[in-house]
């Protein structure tokens, strides 16, 4: 049965999505979220907990982010936007590759250990156990620390290229050290490590990188 409705509905009608908008800032209860995951793993995180933080009902996030995977996706791609202490893109910037693996590990140190948000790294050490039903996540998380481990070869190979690191340098082999070094700094740091401890790590993984270094002829 077809319902007609009258001239004034008909005339202000308008297309209307499902559901209301959201009445909340995105990036504020995305934040929230955000948080809670890194604190407490994605199993570890119940939509309980998430709603609580974020201050929004189950249905509001399912309009929002249509899914607790897809909440978690948006929430790791907002962790990798967050300012670095050290602003800038080491591994693009012009600096030679021992100081773009410094600058990396010395920003990494300080945001592991800050006070104001859970510690460690929200990638290097996330979902590595999780349930069957939870495999595309971890699959998902596990593409992120190759794509940094991609990263960190071609920084290599360019200095390599650029003639400031040895040619028998092994690209991939250091790449691997070095996202090593990453993770268990972030163990370390959620096990109660300081920034200053940290930093001590850090200079043993710069010596071993600086082996292969090659220092400009003065």
């Amino acid at each position: 049965m077809t319902i007609v409705k009258n001239n004034e509905e008909a005339e202000n009608s308008v297309p209307r999505k499902r559901g209301r908008p959201p009445a909340f800032d995105r990036e504020t209860v995305l934040a929230a979220a955000r948080n809670t995951f890194w604190k407490h793993g994605y199993d570890g995180s119940s939509i309980a907990d998430l709603t609580a933080a974020m201050g929004i009902t189950p249905q509001s996030l399912y309009a929002a982010f249509s899914s607790k995977a897809e909440l978690y996706r948006e929430a790791l791609e907002q962790y990798r936007r967050m300012p670095r202490p050290e602003p800038g893109n080491p591994f693009t910037d012009e600096v030679d590759t021992v100081a773009a693996f410094e600058r990396f590990l010395t920003n990494s140190a300080k945001i592991f250990t800050a006070p104001e948000h859970p510690k460690g790294c929200m990638i290097s050490t996330a979902v590595l156990n999780c349930a069957e039903e939870n495999e595309p996540i971890a699959h998902h998380v596990a593409s992120m620390r190759l794509q940094a481990l991609a990263i960190f070869t071609a920084r290599i190979e360019r200095g390599i290229a650029e003639g400031d690191m040895r040619p028998d340098a092994d690209a991939r082999s250091l790449a691997r050290f070095l996202g090593a070094i990453v993770q268990g700094m972030s163990v370390q740091a959620r096990d109660g490590a300081t920034t200053d401890e940290l930093f001590a790590l850090l200079s043993h993984a710069l010596s071993e990188l600086k082996k292969y270094q090659l220092r400009p002829e003065i």
